[in-house]
């Protein structure tokens, strides 16, 4: 999650709710519950947070967020609800997003950008990260905005349907996510392709607006 991010949410007044989905790896400080499939005891593989945690052992929820049941939460439970680096790799983010609406009165959503997702490289000789099943996008032509997911394809090592390595050097932290903060209502779809033509159209378009495809496959 990003610095600028995690200070907004901490300055959120003292007694807004707010719950965190998906914060296993590195929790937020500031939320008062979490939920994750994962246990507490576990919780901080990429650190613990340097200032004292507000959620305890037992407001931390172990839960398949993706799961058919709703969340053991009433609606509006939550003042805000923060989503980080996780609705790209669930099996259903769509699920996820219904419930992070029902029960949240805003939140933020932080998902990698395309630019990274699409980039030969960022963890080892392959495009994006491995375990990624999304390319995420936010159309802001919808009014408040909505989040796209779009199936991250077994074909993108191809020549021509990636970044090269690199592409990602000199970049901020900024630049390789995107950052989605919403109000009442959290907006998100699945984009389908009906053929190979239009899933092509998308996927030159998507990497010419991030710098354009490299030529052979790891180039």
């Amino acid at each position: 999650m990003l610095p600028s991010a995690i200070a907004r949410v901490s300055a959120l007044p003292d007694d807004a709710v707010v719950l965190d989905v998906g914060g296993w790896a590195s929790p937020l400080a500031r939320a008062d519950a979490v939920v994750d499939l994962m246990p507490y005891e576990t919780r901080g593989l990429y650190g613990k947070p340097d200032t004292p945690e507000r959620f305890t052992a037992a407001s931390w929820h172990v839960l398949d967020i993706c799961g058919h049941e709703p969340w053991p939460f009433p609606d509006d439970a939550f003042d805000f609800v923060v989503c980080s680096q996780t609705l790209e790799d669930v099996r259903d983010p769509l699920r996820v997003c219904a419930e992070l609406s029902r029960i949240g009165k805003a939140g933020y959503v932080e998902v990698p950008s395309a630019r990274e997702e699409l980039t030969w490289g960022v963890q080892g000789p392959w495009v994006g990260w491995s375990h990624h099943r999304w390319i995420c996008e936010v159309d802001g032509t919808v009014p408040g905005g909505e989040v796209v997911f779009s199936h991250k394809p077994h074909l993108l090592p191809e020549p021509g349907r990636h970044l090269a390595a690199g592409s990602l050097a000199g970049l901020p932290p900024e630049d390789l996510v995107l950052e989605h903060w919403w109000t009442g209502t959290l907006s998100a779809r699945e984009q389908i392709f009906w053929g190979a033509e239009e899933f092509d159209r998308w996927l030159a378009d998507l990497l010419a607006a991030n710098g354009g495809a490299t030529g052979p496959a790891g180039a």
